[in-house]
């Protein structure tokens, strides 16, 4: 019996349910398959970003484990003599001393470290000077005596590594103090420099040494925006290196508070105290704590630093290279050329640049007693095809900077400058400086001569003397004798007499006493 119309219909809708049922199922395995697949994709890229992350931090995390096992170690390190140092014969020891005219007063009997292996300093201190052969007679001599502990007075000539003498030591003794995420704003080491320019030289070597410990260093100087210097007080520091005026108006805002400085140094503190820094070196002093660590550096000995170490060092022990008078490097050539007629100076100049600067490469200082003469040789010097820059007071810090970096870099090979420049600034590879004009006082001239012949070099500094600076004559001439140099007949024809400088405010009635003087004891009368 065949079937009838109606189940053909019925039949034909269930293969139709059928197949419809059939791609449904299939649509929703698809799908399924499709957000499974999704999520498992989902899934491996969140996992590989997790490992991303992990990789990514991994070096960070194994640098902060580094930096607290550097700290952990520095902290540890005890100064002891060297079993090498110490079995070297007395006579080698008195050879060196006599070599480098090494005076060391005071009650301490240590040997200089001649070698760096005598210091037996951590790994990552080495590092700091492994661009150094040997250390200079004032890093040989003060490190023993800074190094356990003991307050200093170092007198040596600029150019001679007083940076890395008080660097390390001041390192090595905050080392225990530092506490990873400790950050008070209240530094541990504090470094007060006379110019802006030393300042920024000696926070760029502290931050570069301090990097392996985690170390953070701020330079504090004037004539820039005091935002940034707050701010950085505020996340919190370990050294600051200042001037004294900046520092000053930051105590005086309570941005700045030294309760906590138990390592002090004074840089060139001849030169704060010739530019009137005494009282805000005083008060600076006076508001960190008595048991700190002080370390003066200076180039000469007057009274003025006697009475200063006499106030606020504690039983210094006293390192002097050389002559605790102010005397030339010994690694400076000096030529003088006499030049009867002022105006012939730029002429002489030119004339001696194309033999001492042929190359155009190798690195010249010109020294200018005005800015407005430092100003009109720069565009001559332009106008001549000489890559030139100037620094001098009327440039803004920037502008400063900027300057000093072309010159140390090498894009800008010759510089002309005023004093700014003649004092604390170490800039790599002088080969030779010019005196275009010769300073006001003798102290400056030996100062900017300074700028050649460095940390241990060789270097040479011509001199243009006229009749106009016939009252310098006689020192100059004493300058060059003690050296060893060469005095042209034409200069001593200007005379040998040295006039006695007077005091401020005593005139020439002022006697220089020696030593450091005795401070005052209280008397009891029973």
């Amino acid at each position: 019996m065949s079937p009838s119309i109606i189940e053909k219909a019925e039949k034909r809708k269930r293969e139709q349910d059928e197949v419809l049922k059939d791609k449904k199922k299939s649509k929703k395995d698809k799908k399924d398959k499709k957000e499974k697949k999704e999520k498992k994709e989902k899934k491996e890229k969140k996992e590989k970003k997790v490992k991303q992350e992990e990789a990514k931090d991994e070096p960070a995390v194994k640098k902060i484990n580094e930096t607290e096992k550097n700290v952990e170690i520095l902290a540890s390190y005890k100064y002891e003599q060297n079993e090498e140092l110490t079995a070297l014969p007395q006579s080698t020891i008195d050879e060196y001393l006599k070599k480098h005219t090494i005076d060391i007063q005071g009650d301490l009997n240590l040997r200089p470290i001649m070698e760096f292996k005598y210091a037996n300093l951590p790994d990552n201190m080495m590092q700091v000077v492994k661009n150094f052969a040997h250390p200079t007679p004032i890093q040989a001599a003060t490190w023993p005596i800074t190094l356990s502990g003991r307050d200093i007075v170092g007198i040596a000539e600029t150019g001679s590594g007083k940076t890395l003498a008080f660097t390390i030591p001041g390192l090595v003794h905050i080392a225990s103090k530092l506490k990873r995420g400790k950050k008070t704003g209240k530094p541990s080491m504090l470094v007060v420099s006379p110019t802006r320019e030393l300042a920024m030289q000696s926070a760029e070597q502290a931050e570069a040494a301090g990097k392996a410990v985690g170390v953070t260093c701020i330079c504090v100087y004037g004539g820039v925006d005091k935002h940034p210097q707050r701010q950085a007080f505020q996340r919190g520091v370990d050294i600051v290196v200042a001037t004294p005026g900046r520092l000053i108006d930051l105590m005086n805002e309570g941005v700045c508070d030294l309760s906590e400085v138990s390592f002090m140094v004074l840089d060139e503190a001849d030169r704060m105290l010739d530019d009137g820094f005494e009282n805000d070196i005083r008060s600076i002093m006076s508001h960190s704590p008595k048991t700190r660590q002080t370390l003066m550096f200076s180039a000469t000995w007057p009274e003025s630093i006697r009475k200063l170490a006499s106030d606020f060092l504690n039983n210094p022990m006293r390192v002097t290279i050389g002559s605790t008078d102010l005397a030339a490097s010994q690694n400076v050539q000096q030529i003088v050329q006499v030049i009867q007629n002022p105006r012939d100076k730029e002429r002489h100049l030119l004339d001696l640049l194309k033999k001492i600067h042929k190359s155009r490469k190798n690195r010249v200082l010109i020294f200018a007693l005005y800015k407005k003469e430092a100003m009109r040789v720069e565009k001559s010097l332009e106008y001549h095809g000489y890559k030139v820059i100037g620094i001098h007071g009327d440039k803004n810090q920037a502008q400063r900077t900027q300057a000093l970096n072309s010159f140390k870099d090498g894009s800008y090979p010759l510089m002309i400058a005023t004093d700014v420049a003649a004092r604390g600034l170490d800039i790599p590879d002088v080969e030779y400086v010019v005196n275009l004009t010769f300073p006001l006082t003798i102290e400056a001239y030996i100062h900017r001569i300074g700028r050649t012949g460095r940390g241990g070099k060789k270097g040479t500094a011509y001199t243009f003397f006229t009749p106009e600076d016939k009252a310098h004559s006689g020192e100059l001439i004493n300058v060059l004798k003690q050296a060893n140099m060469d005095v042209p007949e034409e200069l001593l024809k200007f005379g040998t007499t040295v006039k006695k400088k007077t005091h401020s405010a005593y005139g020439a009635f002022f006697k220089e006493t020696t030593g450091v003087p005795a401070k005052p004891t209280k008397i009891i009368f029973d």
